[in-house]
Order: C-alpha cells, then sequence, then structure tokens
C-alpha cells in the first residue's frame, strides 16, 4: 500500500479535477488562467514575501530555542526554495523535508533540525485550526443547517474528510511528541510561545487576502464577512495529502462551498484555480535560490578540485 499510495494520491487528484471539469466545463479552469493580470501577480509575490518572511521567522524563533543556529536570511531562502519543491512535486511536503535534512546537518544534529521544523509546521497548523474554529463560530459557514439540500450536503462532506485527514495528522504528530517531548516542553516557554502564535496567526491573515485577491480576479463580488469561514476552511481542506501542486480537494470544495453561499459553484471554482496559480508564483523566488546554491555549490567544487591540483603542479614544476 504504501508503494500504490503516492500514485493512488495522484489519481484521486486527477479524478476530482476531472469531475470537477466535467460538472462545471473547461471555461472555469480556462477564465482561472485567463483572470491573472499583472495586479493579482504583483499581490502574490508581495504578500508571499510577507508570508514567508513571517513562516521563516517563527522557524528561526523554534530552532534558536532547541539551540541551533539559524539566521533570518537563510531561513527565508531556504523557506523559498522549500516552498517551491513543495508546489511543483507530488509528495507535497519534500521541500521542508530538505530544509530540515539540510538544516540539520549544518548545525550538526539532524535529529533536532528535523524537530524544529516539525515544530514549526505544527504550530502553523494548530493556529490555522484555531482560527478556523474562531471563524466558524463566530460567522458559519452558509448552507449549515438543518435544511440541508443537496449541495450543502456536499460540503458537510467535504468537511467531514479534511476532519478525518487532520485528525490522522494529529495522531501522527502525537506519536512523534512522544519521541520529543523534552523539545516541545522547551517551546511553551513565553519567551517563545507568544511569539510564534502570533508569527502563525499574522501567516493565516496573509493567506486569507491571497484569496480574497483570487476571488477578486475570479471575477466574485463577495465581501470578506462570506469569504472568511470558506477561506479558512479551504486552508483546512487544503491538508488532505491528495492533490497536485496543492489542486484538488480545494477546488472542489471552493465550488460547492461558493454553490452553498450562493456566490456560484463555477466562482468558487474559479478562485481555486486562480488562488493555486498565484500561490506558484509566489513562491518563484524559490527557483532564484535553487540556482544561485547550485552555482555556489558548483564554484566550491572547482575551487576543492583546483586546490587539489596545485601541489601536483608544484611537484611537477620542481621536477623539471
Amino acid at each position: 500500500m504504501k508503494k500504490f499510495w503516492p500514485w493512488l494520491r495522484l489519481l484521486l487528484a486527477v479524478a476530482i479535477l476531472v469531475a470537477m471539469g466535467v460538472r462545471l466545463g473547461t471555461g472555469a479552469f480556462l477564465d482561472g488562467l485567463r483572470a491573472i493580470d499583472a495586479f493579482s501577480v504583483a499581490a502574490a509575490l508581495a504578500i508571499g514575501f510577507v508570508t514567508t518572511l513571517l513562516s521563516a521567522g517563527r522557524w528561526v524563533l523554534i530552532a534558536r530555542r532547541l539551540g541551533l543556529s539559524l539566521s533570518l536570511r537563510t531561513a527565508v531562502s531556504d523557506y523559498y526554495r522549500a516552498l517551491l519543491v513543495n508546489a511543483v512535486l507530488p509528495a507535497g511536503v519534500l521541500g521542508d523535508v530538505h530544509r530540515a535534512v539540510n538544516h540539520g546537518r549544518e548545525s550538526g544534529d539532524v535529529g533536532r533540525g528535523v524537530r524544529a521544523v516539525f515544530f514549526e509546521r505544527f504550530a502553523g497548523q494548530m493556529v490555522l485550526i484555531g482560527i478556523g474554529l474562531a471563524v466558524l463560530l463566530l460567522h458559519p459557514a452558509p448552507g449549515l443547517d438543518l435544511g440541508l439540500n443537496g449541495t450543502a450536503a456536499g460540503l458537510v462532506f467535504v468537511g467531514l474528510v479534511a476532519l478525518v485527514a487532520l485528525g490522522w495528522r494529529i495522531r501522527a504528530v502525537r506519536k512523534v511528541l512522544v519521541n520529543t517531548l523534552a523539545d516541545g516542553i522547551r517551546l511553551l516557554s513565553l519567551k517563545t510561545l507568544p511569539a510564534v502564535v502570533g508569527l502563525s496567526a499574522a501567516t493565516v491573515a496573509g493567506y486569507v487576502a491571497m484569496f480574497v485577491v483570487a476571488a477578486r480576479a475570479a471575477g466574485s463580488d463577495a465581501t470578506i464577512t462570506q469569504l472568511a469561514p470558506v477561506v479558512v476552511l479551504a486552508l483546512l481542506i487544503m491538508a488532505i495529502p491528495v492533490n497536485i501542486g496543492g489542486f484538488g480537494p480545494r477546488e472542489a470544495f471552493l465550488a460547492v462551498a461558493f454553490s452553498a453561499a450562493g456566490l456560484g459553484a463555477q466562482h468558487g471554482f474559479t478562485t481555486g484555480i486562480v488562488y493555486g496559480v498565484l500561490a506558484l508564483i509566489a513562491a518563484l523566488p524559490g527557483a532564484v535560490v535553487l540556482f544561485l546554491s547550485r552555482r555556489t555549490k558548483v564554484e566550491k567544487t572547482q575551487v576543492v578540485t583546483e586546490g587539489l591540483g596545485q601541489p601536483r603542479e608544484q611537484e611537477l614544476a620542481l621536477a623539471g
């Protein structure tokens, strides 16, 4: 099952997108691509920089609290690279795995480097869930009443799937926390926890802002009050490990949620497509980081090779 699960995830994501395409037509997808303009691209890059900076700052705080050295500049560049890798590779977490192992090796403690990234991601998810519950209590998602119709029932079903996926992750997290309890307790200090929560909350606000930009680009005139509960649930849906670069369940959920709110299923699907593309654009600076890191690695290799060759050249000169 472990061998076929990655392929099964891709097939499920493709099936979801194909089903939405058949239901709403390919025009909704093309509308999403055509809706992206210079303003939305600039907004995506700006919001992406802010959220990446906030997330990197959260990582720095946690890593330093665990006794690892990490500068903000290094954290930002590594985070951008991880975002790009996560966006273009199917698993969706390989970028985080790379930055965790790479930082651990550079710090001389791979285990603690991995735990630092784990706690950094876990903190963000827990704050997102907390904000999601608060938003849903204050502004319940439309359609969730006793008179559920077919569309709202679909919304409930997708939400339950998200909760099941989150429950699985929480159980996995709990197992990890048992093995890393000491590090977890260290992070509960008043010097670290409030700052981590604050940075995580600000990051979630950035994600919401990106969704608003996507909705406006898609032609939706929904108010922030209407969008807030839907967006928060969409962010939770994105935790489901069945997607292609983030595409899949998010678009299905947004189509159902927008329909239940009377905003139009096509607008919801198009908003999901626009958000996915904008998120990829926001991660593009990671390509620059990858290029520069590769170039630096090549230069270091050349320096080492030249250094090894110098003694041999000197010996030949003396022999002559």
